[in-house]
């Protein structure tokens, strides 16, 4: 990890509302963000934003998601995801994060993700291969 990443640095990314981040269970009137669609959001937006500030073989996982959607967000709308460092605990990234559609604030909360050397991380998800295979 660079020595630039350290609490309060922050990023906010957009995203379109497409027919795919939406809900369907509830007909064409009513299509939303999807809660699910929104967590993929905020966790790639921590994870490029994270990115920047890891050294080269490095990158990171989401260990822990905690949010409150708030409002709903139409089809076609834009939300602005907005994170912020709240803490750097050895390998482990706290993030707060935000959202807000330009009508409401539509999420608050908090998601941290580990930092890993991608390398030991392949040699240990090929060792429980293994072990699937066995069991």
């Amino acid at each position: 990890m660079k020595t630039t990443l350290t609490a309060g640095i922050a990023a906010k990314r957009k995203y379109r509302i497409d027919r795919e981040r939406t809900i369907d269970f509830m007909g064409e009137q009513a299509r939303v963000y999807a809660t699910p669609m929104l967590v993929r959001d905020i966790e790639v937006t921590c994870r490029e934003f994270l990115l920047e500030h890891l050294d080269a073989g490095e990158d990171s996982v989401g260990t822990r998601v905690e949010i409150d959607h708030l409002a709903a967000t139409l089809l076609g709308m834009e939300v602005e995801v907005s994170v912020s460092v709240a803490e750097v605990k050895g390998r482990l990234v706290t993030f707060a994060v935000e959202a807000h559609d330009g009508v409401d604030a539509i999420c608050r909360g908090k998601h941290m993700r580990f930092v890993v050397d991608v390398k030991q991380t392949e040699a240990r998800l090929a060792a429980k291969a293994q072990k699937a295979k066995s069991a």
